[in-house]
């Protein structure tokens, strides 16, 4: 079990984070997610109405923790999010992801690339490449160092959110930590 004096995101937001909302947004979510797993797909949706409540109020941040070992696209599709952002759309693949859940085949994720049109030929060669496995595992990493053990888990300005993450319950918390500031 987590202490919570260690239950803090290790690695602070930066440039290289992947962000929706504004950067002076009195509250940062940081989410670490993986794609296939089904209670990320709830927390998606309920993330989605909480950015469509506060707008300019909330920072998003999304972060890979692909549970490889019961998700056995996750990882490929963390990858596909990665190869996507390299060309300047990781959250409309982010997106399809998790509104796509059951299909995460490489057969799909290419359709996804079309669909969103990224350059298919690019995107396929560095998903056979792996070309940006180091950059989901440096997520991973990150999230094991912030005591995540499981997804999704969320941190709110910081400090690991341990409640719930329904809409009212996460948004509440989110609520307390703008006030905070």
């Amino acid at each position: 079990m987590v202490s919570k004096m260690s239950a803090r995101l290790s690695v602070p937001v930066s440039e290289r984070d992947h962000v929706q909302g504004s950067p002076d947004a009195a509250v940062t979510l940081v989410e670490y997610g993986d794609f296939e797993c089904p209670h990320c797909g709830a927390a998606h949706l309920v993330v989605k109405q909480i950015q469509k409540t506060l707008g300019d109020q909330l920072r998003f941040v999304f972060r890979h923790f692909p549970l490889a070992q019961i998700h056995p696209h996750a990882e490929r599709a963390a990858e596909a999010a990665e190869a996507a952002g390299a060309q300047g759309r990781f959250w409309q693949m982010h997106d399809l992801l998790f509104e796509h859940q059951q299909s995460l085949s490489d057969r799909h994720l290419l359709l996804y690339a079309e669909a969103i049109d990224l350059d298919t030929d690019r995107f396929a060669r560095e998903l056979a490449e792996h070309v940006y496995q180091p950059r989901v595992r440096e997520d991973f990493m990150s999230g094991v160092r912030s005591g995540v053990n499981g997804t999704p888990t969320f941190f709110i300005n910081g400090a690991r959110h341990d409640g719930l993450y329904d809409v009212s319950s996460l948004l509440d918390a989110i609520q307390r930590a703008g006030s905070d500031v």
